[in-house]
């Protein structure tokens, strides 16, 4: 795949038997008490243009800007780079974008280790939400984080997340206490990453980690190393290849990310295996144990986003984006193209979650300060606009 080479602005500009399933939760599913107008859909012919944040008509890009100026390096936790929206975090390795009319981009941003939760973004003041109590020993933590189904009217956010004996999906509101939905997913020494996503079909997609135990991820009876598929309520979602169960998909190990087309009728899920990283496609009912496309280098693949013709894949281990381009029937068509690294676009370094603004731009988060080189900003919050794809054909 052949993508434009660009300025040190190419892609972020400012512009994720019986199954032990006593731990469902049942609690009262009112909303966060707050009011929340549905946003109005934005298109790529609208993007928003935050690189001047002095004008009224601020819009995302979609294109990048064709001045050469070079951009100064941070200043403490001041960052003169526009495609930043929050800075001096502390390992963010999950964001949830908020939907937008275009002039503004907030999201949510989840630290790793202390399990706080911010709201962040160009259209307000960094400000923290919630603080879930996490054990962040190893790989665990605050891993997952996805805005409810129906999040314009119950203004509901899910985590995934670790506790001192188990993994576990909660869900909060602003100004309320977490609630458990779905307990009980093993934890291990290792293997506790999750993500999570809502699939567009009012359902929660639920990526869990294999626990340290690779036998897990192939255990029918076990909830470690699955693409779990739940209601808001933690129940199996309707649906599902077995009717009783959550899960969709087995065989995972370490996952880094979930995503999907917008529709929700292609998903993908990456995933940090023994002796390589993979992006696997979800089909409900089927083993994880033909990769679309793996990385025998393990560049720590996290995040995603689909971008129709074309799937970006994060990387925290080599700083980067893996764009892999898509055929008309969805499946990988070449060698991923590599941006994002300082040579090909700006680097901000280790990168985690990803999750789509519109069908051009996504927010991302670093992770630099869990072993990477961090700036005076980091950890941080940035956009990224989508690059065309071009080529076809697996080499």
């Amino acid at each position: 795949m052949g993508i434009r080479a660009r300025r040190s602005w190419p892609l972020a500009l400012a512009a994720s038997g019986a199954l032990l399933l006593s731990g469902c939760a049942q609690f009262d599913d009112s909303a966060g008490g707050q009011s929340w107008e549905p946003a109005p859909e934005l298109t790529p012919e609208v993007g928003p243009q935050p690189d001047l944040p002095e004008a009224d008509s601020r819009r995302l890009p979609s294109e990048p800007p064709t001045s050469q100026t070079p951009i100064p390096p941070p200043d403490g936790c001041k960052d003169f780079d526009k495609a930043v929206i929050a800075t001096c975090l502390d390992t963010v390795s999950a964001v949830a974008a908020l939907p937008t009319d275009g002039s503004t981009v907030n999201a949510y941003a989840a630290e790793r280790k202390s399990g706080r939760v911010f709201l962040v973004g160009n259209g307000t003041k960094k400000s923290e939400v919630t603080t879930l109590p996490v054990t962040a020993a190893g790989d665990g933590g605050l891993t997952g984080l996805a805005l409810s189904p129906t999040f314009t009217e119950d203004r509901l956010l899910y985590a995934y997340l670790t506790t001192p004996t188990d993994n576990r999906v909660v869900r909060f509101a602003e100004g309320q206490q977490p609630k458990p939905v779905l307990t009980g997913i093993p934890k291990g020494t290792t293997g506790n990453r999750g993500a999570i996503l809502a699939d567009g079909k009012g359902a929660l997609l639920v990526a869990t980690g294999d626990a340290g135990n690779p036998a897990a991820a192939a255990d029918p009876k076990s909830l470690a190393g699955k693409v779990l598929r739940i209601t808001p309520a933690g129940k199996p979602a309707e649906g599902n290849p077995k009717p009783d169960s959550p899960v969709i998909a087995s065989g995972l190990h370490s996952p880094g990310g979930l995503c999907k087309t917008t529709d929700g009728a292609r998903l993908w899920v990456t995933d940090r295996g023994g002796a390589k990283d993979a992006l696997y496609r979800i089909e409900p009912g089927k083993t994880l144990d033909v990769p679309a496309w793996t990385w025998p280098d393990k560049p720590g693949v996290t995040g995603c986003a689909d971008w129709t013709d074309m799937v970006a894949v994060a990387t925290s281990g080599a700083g980067n984006i893996q764009n892999l381009p898509l055929t008309e029937e969805g499946s990988v068509g070449g060698k991923p193209q590599v941006t994002m690294d300082g040579a090909n676009g700006t680097s901000y370094g280790k990168l985690s979650s990803l999750d789509p603004v519109t069908p051009d731009v996504a927010v991302a988060g670093t992770v630099n300060k869990d072993g990477g080189q961090p700036v005076s900003s980091d950890d941080r919050v940035v956009l990224i606009v989508r690059q065309p794809a071009s080529g076809s054909g697996r080499d």
